[in-house]
């Protein structure tokens, strides 16, 4: 990770890669992630896997472990209460007003459009919410999320496996026209899986 001026954070953040605890934090930051923090994972995921590249496989485990568990939780309020607590986190996140067109899609279209929301740059609560106030089958939710989220967090590790400290340089150079690229690829691969 990039050092600052400031030692005593430096030391702090040396201490928490090499804690015992890494594992869990960065389950519970993914956890955060996929139910209310809208800032993608990868940004601290990146330097976290490049720092513990001999961890490499059970960090990104571990992430995906956290959003499963944080997207269990996010189906279960759409499928138990999204009339009262979905619908009041969906307009504090600003998400309220497409919902109701992305529900009639989701409805025909559930497992593919989990994979694009969970593959794409567009936040995962949306997918967790129209899961369970659909009452998708929880088996194809979860299936669909951890494909999804499987491919981003290994995908990570797998580049940092590969490319090393060049992969933080290039994500950090161009993170939001990756986002955006990845986002119209997956847009186009769902278009034409609505085409056909």
């Amino acid at each position: 990770m990039k050092k600052t001026k400031n030692t005593r954070a430096n030391r702090l953040v040396a201490r928490i890669l090499n804690s015992n605890y890494l594992l869990t934090l960065v389950f519970l930051a993914s956890l955060l992630e996929a139910l209310i923090v809208p800032i993608p994972l990868e940004l601290i995921l990146i330097p976290i896997l490049l720092s513990q590249r001999d961890r490499l496989w059970a960090i990104s485990s571990m992430a995906l472990a956290g959003c499963l568990v944080g997207a269990m939780i996010g189906y279960g309020i759409g499928f138990l209460f999204f009339d009262d607590l979905g619908q009041m986190l969906l307009n504090w996140l600003g998400y309220d007003n497409g919902f109701a067109e992305f529900n009639r899609q989701f409805e025909e279209h559930g497992f593919a459009t989990v994979l694009f929301i969970g593959i794409s740059a567009v936040p995962f609560q949306t997918a967790m919410l129209a899961a369970g106030s659909a009452g998708y089958p929880i088996y194809l939710f979860l299936i669909a999320a951890a494909i999804a989220r499987g491919v981003r967090y290994y995908g990570l590790a797998l580049l940092v496996h590969w490319f090393g400290d060049y992969a933080l340089r290039w994500f950090e150079r161009y993170d939001r026209r990756v986002a955006w690229l990845i986002l119209v690829i997956a847009a186009i691969l769902y278009g034409i899986y609505l085409w056909l």
